[in-house]
């Protein structure tokens, strides 16, 4: 798996569990997170035109500012040029960074980001990682339908995309559908055997029964969970996400001291870039889990 697939999947492990057992949206954490990295590749990159020569907010929202000009002038000659338009994409999404770092963010923040995005889509649709951004932006502004048509066309043709199952599941709870949800991954779960011998390791099967764990353990069905967990652990002993994925949940319940080891190991069998992200999870002071009722639908 790629250094960035990689990544997605500790974000998995680390964010998605604990979001779900809190019933948080995960979309727009994710945005964020998207956000903050290019935020910081512009402004720590001296080579980039909104890094060069200051650090100072004010000024790099007037070069993203520009650069959105610049980016606008030629794609009214040019109006399908897939580099501009990611140019401009970019831009929009540091210029959200930015207004996330001074304030909080409402829908029509959005919006800007959404509509050249959508030009994008249509161009390269082969381009998975562009559909579910779109997607995770669309639920943000509280259109759900088009982001589950997005998400949907994705998983058609690529059923095993994390990051599109990912963005389903948190559309889904998001919904109050648990059940919907569960019954997307355990549908994934079944065709993974066959997915994986026509195209190797195009279902991530460990990854997928980690997160229908941790939707049992939103629900509270602890046993389902546990065991969805022992079954990752099976697949692969030496995979540290099941295990940590069973520490989130056992110290949530307040059962620290079971939680401990687990983390200990977890730490051990990941790789070392990622145990001080464990290690903190392991310290940081535990919330109760609320019951599914009560679970809170965010406003974008």
């Amino acid at each position: 798996m790629s250094e960035s697939g990689n990544r997605w999947i500790v974000r998995v492990v680390l964010v998605l569990a604990a979001l779900l057992l809190a019933g948080v949206s995960v979309a727009p954490m994710i945005i964020e997170a998207l956000n903050n990295k290019d935020a910081r590749s512009q402004t720590n990159n001296p080579n980039s035109p909104s890094g060069r020569n200051s650090s100072n907010p004010d000024d790099i929202k007037a070069k993203l500012e520009d650069e959105v000009r610049g980016y606008e002038q030629v794609l009214q000659k040019d109006s399908d040029n897939q580099t501009i338009l990611k140019g401009l994409v970019k831009a929009r999404l540091n210029l959200l960074a930015l207004k996330k770092g001074q304030g909080t963010l409402v829908s029509d923040d959005f919006k800007p980001v959404i509509e050249p995005l959508e030009r994008l889509v249509k161009l390269n649709p082969q381009d998975t990682e562009q559909t579910v951004l779109l997607a995770q932006l669309k639920e943000s502004i509280g259109d759900r339908e088009g982001a589950a048509q997005n998400l949907r066309a994705v998983l058609e043709t690529r059923p095993g995309d994390t990051k599109a199952i990912q963005a389903m599941v948190s559309l889904l709870m998001n919904q109050k559908r648990p059940e919907a949800a569960i019954g997307l991954l355990e549908e994934t779960l079944a065709k993974a055997p066959q997915a994986n011998k026509i195209e190797p390791n195009s279902v991530d099967t460990i990854d997928v029964q980690v997160l229908l764990g941790n939707i049992h353990a939103n629900q509270k069905r602890y046993g389902k969970a546990f065991e969805m967990y022992e079954k990752a652990s099976k697949t692969d002993p030496k995979d540290f996400r099941p295990i940590l994925a069973k520490a989130l949940v056992l110290k949530e319940q307040g059962k620290i001291d079971e939680a401990k080891p687990l983390f200990a190991n977890a730490a051990v069998l990941a790789p070392a870039r990622y145990r001080d992200e464990i290690n903190k999870a392991a310290i940081e002071t535990p919330t109760p889990v609320p019951t599914a009722t009560a679970t809170p639908t965010p406003t974008p």
